[in-house]
């Protein structure tokens, strides 16, 4: 199964793209799974293993964030068009909505200033008072802005942090048994960037704004594995049935094929990016996070691409590491069209 793209990654894996990388191909019920490389080479070499934990960024937005929010939209708890501060009213810009914030059309004005120094507390006033700009509604500018207003929002309406909710909503019912938030474990996590201020990053999350904001972060902050993101992944090839039961509305599932930006024109869904389909141009979901991983669902095809690495170890190549993503999701997709053509 899609060897084309199993060779560059480990072509990559050994031109140092990445020192270690866990992926999955997933055809209905059935998958390969792969781990390969060192988990960590600085400072001293690891070998990654089948049950070691990434810190999978912003994958944490579509796996958690995005799944309870559409959850209470399907038990008619929130409206997708109703404004953010009608559910949060610390909030102050009544424009934006809750659609504006799942398809990164807010036009939110991020600067804040200091940021990375300030404490929890802090950062969240700072982001209750930020605002949108003129393109709102206009155009997509991906942002952190939008899952960490909607993780604020989801403790206010479910009086608890955002990792409780991810963990009663999300984890515990996929029975996604290894995966944490804030996890005591660190060995059993891989490390990430060897931070100049921050020193080796090893079970704390890799981005600075979750790392603040800690049991509050929407945005990031997830560590979990192939195993457990299968599950996940089953959940939406099912079109949101799991043991017999929803555990999102068929319909949630069919509409995020749907494009559902404010002007039906921005290829976007709620949460998820769209990649095509090559031959068919069928949309299939994507979504990536900073630390090298992304996952691609193929609802039309029944089919999934699971990819975890911790490319920013020990050091950040964002540039170079983007350039040879999009070489192997080109390749991928080539692959993928070729293989449906000959059956």
């Amino acid at each position: 199964m899609y060897e084309k793209t199993k060779e560059q990654i480990e072509l990559f894996l050994s031109e140092g793209v990445f020192p270690s990388v866990s992926f999955s191909f997933i055809n209905k019920d059935d998958s390969e799974d792969f781990y390969l490389g060192n988990a960590q080479v600085v400072p001293t070499k690891e070998k990654l293993t089948s049950a070691m934990l990434f810190d999978v960024a912003s994958l944490t937005k579509v796996v958690c964030t995005t799944t309870v929010v559409l959850q209470l939209v399907g038990e008619q708890r929130i409206e997708l068009d109703a404004p953010l501060s009608q559910y949060y009213p610390k909030f102050r810009d009544e424009r934006i909505t809750i659609r504006h914030l799942l398809t990164h059309t807010a036009d939110i004005q991020t600067y804040i200033e200091n940021r990375d120094l300030l404490n929890k507390q802090e950062l969240q006033q700072a982001y209750n008072g930020l605002k949108s700009g003129q393109e709102i509604g206009k155009k997509v500018v991906y942002t952190d802005a939008g899952t960490i207003l909607l993780g604020f929002m989801l403790e206010e309406l479910l009086n608890k942090s955002v990792i409780e909710i991810f963990y009663e909503r999300v984890l515990l019912p996929l029975g996604m048994d290894n995966s944490r938030f804030l996890p005591t474990n660190l060995t059993l996590t891989v490390p990430t960037e060897n931070h100049n201020q921050r020193g080796l990053i090893r079970g704390e999350t890799h981005d600075p704004k979750a790392f603040i904001l800690a049991e509050h972060a929407g945005n990031a902050g997830l560590f979990t594995n192939i195993n457990d993101l299968k599950k996940f992944v089953q959940m939406y090839l099912n079109f949101g049935n799991v043991d017999g039961r929803a555990f999102l509305k068929s319909e949630t599932i069919y509409s995020l094929l749907l494009d559902q930006t404010p002007t039906k024109e921005l290829k976007r869904s709620l949460g998820w990016d769209f990649k095509y389909e090559l031959k068919t141009k069928k949309p299939i979901l994507f979504h990536t996070g900073y630390t090298g991983t992304f996952i691609f669902i193929d609802l039309f095809e029944q089919e999934a691409f699971i990819f975890l690495s911790n490319r920013v170890h020990p050091i950040d190549n964002r540039e170079s590491y983007i350039q040879k993503r999009d070489q192997l999701l080109e390749i991928y997709l080539k692959e993928k069209a070729c293989w449906k053509m000959n059956e």
